[in-house]
């Protein structure tokens, strides 16, 4: 692979991502506000769980939770 198909597959990663991006806006509805509602009042601790990949990006989830 040349510098110039890295660079185009670069691009075409970053649009990819893109339009993940802005499919989650059509996503974002009063479900999501009240998720957010139900951890922002919670006074104890919020488990997350999951397996293989899931179980990483949870513990990435809850790492930031844990920060903040």
């Amino acid at each position: 692979m040349n510098a110039e198909q890295i660079y185009a597959l670069g691009l075409a990663v970053i649009q990819v991502e893109m339009q993940a991006v802005k499919a989650l806006l059509q996503r974002v509805d009063t479900h999501f506000v009240a998720a957010c509602e139900l951890m922002i009042a919670c006074r104890g601790r919020v488990v997350v769980t999951g397996m293989g990949k899931s179980g990483h990006i949870a513990g990435k989830i809850a790492a930031t939770l844990a920060s903040t």
